[in-house]
């Protein structure tokens, strides 16, 4: 269906957001893989968002950082010019991520003074809206539980925010897209009931297992699971390896023992991409699932690769590999919601 006047700049403001948030999603990654998280130890909306610009605004910076756990248990060997080096990522990803609010919210005011947000779509935007500030409110949860006592930030708040940044973007693509087929538009009826066909039941498992796994992720994120088996596609000469079991309780065997945890990741990585496979193959042929099926299984293997390589090559380069694997998971995400959208609105 062609876009109309009104809703047309929606639609590209919502594309663009992705886009942005996508970006965030990259250098959140390299904020996180160069330990740059926790340099800035105090969250302050307006003055925050300019760069120190003397000499002294540095020292007072590093004298703050000093203080915390980090530092004293990782980087007491840093000097000034090493503190610049991890701050930077960390006030270019908050600095982005206030830019991305006000991209957000502008468009947002200026889209309703004008009329051109069609009541039905309303709500849909300030979901958006509501995600976006939980997810700034879950990233300073995320680095305040690194500044007490432990110099690592909490894994489970790290999933949290890495999920909240994930459905953002999951969001903001199914509203462009359901804009673009005519949904929200004020002179055509809201969807009705989805058709709860087999395709469709079939991409929202796909959608399920890929949530999971991100979770996974990014608990092997949190805890530098990454690191402990680089063999592949055995860890460490084993098919299950030892070790796991030790925790304590199940959830904390499930969630916070990290050879578990990359054992997990990794199965889960297999099963996503034997899901999508399938259902690639299975509707390989559908005139309406057909090609966005067949992306999903094509990414999906390609991540499947991308992983692997990860866990080979993470040790020498994990800046690199582990953004890079994470830009494969965002791009996998898109796949997955694409799929869905056509599976659930085949006439659309």
């Amino acid at each position: 269906m062609t876009l109309d006047a009104r809703s047309r700049p929606v639609h590209h403001w919502l594309l663009a957001g992705c886009a942005l948030i996508a970006l965030m999603v990259v250098v959140g990654g390299i904020t996180r893989l160069t330990g740059s998280g926790l340099s800035i130890t105090e969250w302050d909306l307006l003055g925050g968002s300019f760069p120190p610009l003397h000499d002294a605004d540095w020292q007072a910076l590093f004298d703050k950082y000093r203080a915390t756990p980090q530092y004293r248990e990782e980087n007491a060997h840093f000097g000034l010019p090493e503190f610049k080096a991890i701050f930077w990522w960390e006030w270019i990803h908050r600095f982005l991520g206030r830019a991305i609010g006000l991209a957000f919210v502008v468009p947002f005011a200026w889209f309703l003074a004008t009329k051109r947000v069609a009541r039905p779509l309303l709500p849909r935007l300030l979901l958006i809206l509501g995600l976006g500030a939980l997810q700034g409110l879950m990233g300073w949860l995320m680095v305040a539980s690194g500044l007490v006592e432990n110099p690592r930030v909490s894994h489970y708040r790290l999933a949290a925010h890495l999920l909240l940044a994930f459905a953002t973007f999951g969001v903001t693509l199914w509203t462009a897209l359901g804009l673009r087929a005519g949904h929200w538009r004020g002179d055509v009826p809201a969807p009705g009931p989805a058709d709860r066909s087999p395709a469709h039941r079939w991409a929202v498992a796909v959608l399920a297992l890929l949530v999971a796994q991100i979770a996974y992720g990014a608990f092997v994120a949190g805890l530098r699971a990454g690191f402990l088996y680089n063999t592949f596609p055995t860890m460490g000469g084993h098919w299950v390896p030892p070790g796991m079991g030790d925790a304590g309780s199940a959830l904390a065997n499930l969630t916070a023992e990290p050879v578990a945890v990359q054992f997990i990741h990794r199965v889960l990585g297999l099963l996503v991409a034997a899901l999508a496979l399938a259902f690639a193959v299975r509707w390989r042929r559908d005139p309406v699932v057909g090609r966005s099926a067949a992306w999903l299984g094509g990414i999906a293997l390609l991540q499947f690769g991308l992983g692997a390589l990860t866990v080979l090559r993470l040790p020498a380069h994990p800046v690199f590999w582990g953004t890079l694997h994470q830009f494969g998971a965002l791009a996998l995400l898109t796949a997955a919601v694409v799929a869905l959208f056509r599976a659930r609105h085949p006439t659309r």
